[in-house]
């Protein structure tokens, strides 16, 4: 067994005692990041950092422990994009005023999202700018910055597209929000997919990532299925920009 899947089957052991359970995955983790006991808290810390309170254009992942972080967000007026569950229908983009005042919390869930949110191309998101602030939740993610999702690898695909039109880069501010068993005190080696964060916010810390490593760019073509391509529809977009398709 991969050192990656020997820290999730661990990692999600302890998940147990404090996640809160999905609204169709329950506690099945390979399928969904779930949200946790505390994670007002490290919504608390991740609206404390001086990149979130500067960004202008975010990307956020779907996550169910970013929920809290989505609402202040939209009740903020910050505009952002959200992937869709496995990235499936592609993106969302929120954009201010387009959510009712008290509609911010419904807005927020997959669900509400699906309603409020509309959906963006990469071409379209390309117009609009870089992101500036990036936020996603994990299954694991160590002290030096090397992230785990669920092992489908949605998020790492997402980094690649962006990367590859220049709308995010290793400079970029990238913080993952996790419940303080889901770190990793171990220093690990990330693979060449993996993604490292600069910021860890837990409900009872804020980890800075120390020395962090360069981060991959681009899509690697090479790994990815055909089925998985034709699964994803801004994958596919990117092949036809790239004159792959």
């Amino acid at each position: 067994m991969s050192t990656s899947k020997i820290i999730r089957q661990r990692i999600w052991d302890k998940l147990q005692a404090v996640a809160l359970p999905d609204t169709r995955f329950h506690m099945n983790f390979a399928e969904v990041i779930p949200d946790f006991v505390g994670s007002d808290a490290a919504t608390d810390r991740i609206t404390d950092l001086p990149a979130y309170k500067a960004s202008k254009f975010a990307f956020i992942t779907p996550d169910n422990c970013l929920v809290e972080l989505r609402r202040r967000m939209l009740a903020e007026g910050k505009p952002f994009v959200m992937s869709t569950y496995g990235i499936f229908r592609g993106f969302l983009y929120v954009e201010p005023g387009s959510v009712p005042k008290g509609a911010e919390l419904y807005a927020a869930w997959l669900d509400g999202m699906e309603h409020f949110g509309r959906p963006i191309t990469l071409e379209e998101i390309t117009k609009m700018g870089r992101f500036d602030f990036m936020v996603t939740g994990a299954s694991a993610v160590s002290v030096d910055g090397v992230r785990f999702g669920k092992g489908h690898g949605f998020f790492d695909m997402e980094w690649g597209m962006f990367t590859d039109l220049g709308l995010a880069d290793d400079a970029t501010p990238v913080v993952a929000a996790v419940h303080d068993v889901q770190v990793v005190e171990d220093k690990l080696h990330p693979s060449e997919t993996d993604i490292l964060v600069d910021v860890i916010a837990t409900p009872t810390r804020t980890i800075t990532v120390g020395n962090r490593g360069k981060r991959p760019r681009g899509i690697k073509w090479d790994l990815l299925s055909k089925e998985q391509i034709d699964a994803t529809p801004p994958l596919r977009e990117l092949a036809r920009i790239r004159g792959l398709a």
